[in-house]
């Protein structure tokens, strides 16, 4: 989301994202834009009767302050039995370094290099929804560079397993139907599940891009009860947010293997900000997205900030405005 700099940078970033991950040729472009980033993805809002309802296109809202409009992602999801649904949005979401964005074309699920503006279908099985699937129901998660995107069909009935799609190697695993998708790690290399038990208690576990699970416990209420959350490259160490709206929040660390909880580190935020998203950054720090809400309009500003895990010492990196005539907009890494 913050635009790389020096002549370095920008020569990684116009290699196109590592030639795409080591990507196929494109079926789709839209005007190159080089270094820049998304801030957030959005679908405008119109009325009908007494609701509303997404229109027209999906459009990313850029770090430089452009708007691109995708002109062939899907903007609404089509049910089981073949109509389309105008009163939701189709899915989308964006990597979290605000580069890759995933989304249905033509009812194929597919990823953008925003830089390059290539696009191309998810390898294998997981570019096409399975029979029965709703696309109304299906979410995307992205590990933070957009090198693996895991779809979650989010079927009642927990008989639609999760894929994990590898965009370079092109393989595809698969998780077990009844875990849901609560992110990766920053390299991309692990993905945090969650799970409601027969006891009513939550299950954390951890898969490989491969599909095989490397951790699995039941947390504690401190960890199962709270939110954001995040998982460390390591595998095992989740970062939670603790009272996040009671105006101290706190940090702690849970420990996967030995079922250990830090102690709390306490953050300061200024009055309004509350922490939305979590991820883990280099050198032991992490990255929150904050959200300032106003009543009924709704989220009027986000601040992205770093917290250091073990002083609690905050810094604002960046932030922006959505727009207020947006139906639902969803911020890179969501």
């Amino acid at each position: 989301m913050n635009p790389p700099r020096g002549t370095a940078a920008l020569l990684t970033a116009v290699t196109a994202v590592t030639s795409f991950l080591i990507a196929g040729p494109a079926d789709a472009k839209t005007e190159a834009v080089s270094a820049d980033s998304v801030d957030y993805a959005w679908i405008k809002s119109c009325p009908k009767k007494d609701y509303t309802v997404p229109c027209g296109k999906w459009k990313l809202a850029m770090r430089s302050g452009k708007t691109i409009t995708l002109t062939d992602a899907q903007s609404f999801p089509r049910r089981p039995g073949g109509k389309v649904d105008k009163d939701l949005g189709a899915p989308l979401r964006v990597s979290g370094d605000g580069r890759i964005v995933s989304y249905l074309k033509n009812d194929r699920f597919v990823v953008r290099d925003v830089g390059s503006g290539e696009v191309r279908p998810l390898p294998g099985r997981a570019a096409t929804l399975p029979r029965g699937a709703d696309e109304g129901e299906v979410s995307i998660a992205l590990s933070p560079d957009g090198s693996v995107v895991a779809v979650d069909y989010g079927d009642a009935n927990d008989r639609l397993p999760s894929l994990i799609a590898d965009l370079r190697t092109g393989k595809v695993a698969t998780l077990p139907a009844k875990e849901d998708v609560a992110g990766f790690s920053p390299d991309g290399e692990h993905l945090l599940t969650t799970r409601q038990t027969a006891d009513n208690t939550t299950e954390f576990s951890v898969f490989g891009k491969d599909g095989r699970r490397t951790a699995r416990r039941v947390v504690p209420q401190i960890v199962a009860n709270n939110a954001p959350f995040a998982l460390a490259d390591d595998g095992t160490t989740v970062a939670v947010v603790v009272g996040k709206d009671s105006g101290k929040p706190r940090l702690h660390t849970y420990d996967l293997t030995s079922d250990a909880v830090s102690g709390a580190v306490r953050f300061s935020l200024p009055k309004g900000e509350e922490v939305q998203l979590l991820g883990w950054g280099p050198a032991g720090a992490l990255t929150m997205w904050n959200y300032v809400g106003n009543g009924d309009v709704g989220t009027v500003l986000v601040v992205k900030r770093t917290v250091d895990a073990e002083t609690g010492v905050t810094r604002r990196l960046h932030s922006f405005k959505p727009r207020r005539d947006s139906w639902i907009w969803w911020a890179s890494g969501e």
